[in-house]
């Protein structure tokens, strides 16, 4: 099985949120799926909103975000991927970055893919989630290709509020077999009891295809996600991963971390020019033609 074939594979539907460090710490293994499924791949993005708006404030809001902070460390253990020196506060509502990744899929799919990876760096890289419209306008400034008055326009707009609680609700209606799921650690993917509600373990995929459809739940190997495509697609050939040098990724993706550098490129050393971020668990890499523009 080639990458380029024409005909679609599957659809692939990730479950997510901008906030989760165990969707932060799987996209290696997502953008490295994406690429070797190509075209052959429809991918929609349903955003489970891990942080509700009708949850009752911390008391202390500094202890809670120390908690969340240890909590993303602690992951890290597992993805290797960074996180931010200090988290300045723990998201008050995934809601803000949800609506405006939503809002963002209104200006096409690769720009909607950088402003989601914005929205996720804005906490894991800088420690300042973007939960307000400041700073979402801070976060997705520089963009390539984003109208950012049109995305905060869009963002406010009721149609992203109806489009995001469509994703709650399609988030809540899990398929039955992750219900009592005992699959392996350290994140094996059982739906989440939240609010009266059972959803999606954060990251899900669903592929769907000629061969049925098949749900990869939690935290999961590239062998997985390729074993389901392959299945959801009625093939019966293994599909290879379509890696590339570290400069045509960096171009393409505008910012790489140590793990991608690793699966995506099958590289340590970034590409000449790329500009260094630290963050407190390794460096991010970004693309010089937009570093200058990104949030410092």
């Amino acid at each position: 099985m080639t990458a380029d074939a024409r005909e679609p594979l599957v659809t692939v539907v990730e479950f997510t949120d901008p906030a989760c460090p165990w969707a932060w710490g799987s996209q290696p293994v997502f953008r490295l799926l994406g690429r070797t499924l190509g075209e052959r791949a429809r991918w929609r993005t349903v955003f489970a909103v891990l942080f509700d708006e009708d949850e009752e404030p911390a008391p202390d809001p500094d202890a809670e975000a120390r908690w969340y902070e240890g909590f993303i460390r602690e992951v890290t253990v597992h993805t290797h991927a960074p996180y931010a020196r200090r988290l300045h506060w723990l998201t008050r509502s995934s809601w803000p970055a949800s609506r405006a990744a939503k809002a963002a899929e209104a200006q096409g799919p690769e720009v909607a893919r950088r402003v989601l990876r914005r929205l996720r760096e804005s906490t894991f890289v800088y420690g300042e989630p973007a939960d307000t419209p400041e700073g979402i306008r801070a976060a997705v400034h520089g963009v390539p290709g984003l109208d950012e008055e049109r995305l905060l326009r869009d963002t406010a707009a009721p149609a992203s509020r109806d489009a995001v609680r469509a994703d709650w609700s399609e988030a809540r209606r899990p398929r039955p077999e992750v219900l009592d799921l005992q699959g392996p650690g350290p994140h094996p993917g059982r739906a989440k009891e939240t609010g009266g509600h059972r959803r999606y373990a954060l990251p899900t995929l669903l592929f769907d295809g000629p061969g049925g459809r098949v749900c990869v739940p939690g935290w999961r190997p590239l062998e997985t996600y390729l074993e389901a495509a392959r299945t959801a697609a009625g093939q019966s050939r293994a599909l290879d991963p379509v890696r590339e040098p570290a400069a045509v990724a960096l171009e393409r993706w505008r910012s790489l971390t140590g793990p991608e550098l690793d699966l995506l490129c099958g590289e340590s050393t970034p590409p000449p020019g790329a500009v260094r971020v630290d963050t407190g668990h390794g460096p991010l890499w970004r693309h010089p033609g937009e570093a200058s523009r990104a949030p410092a």
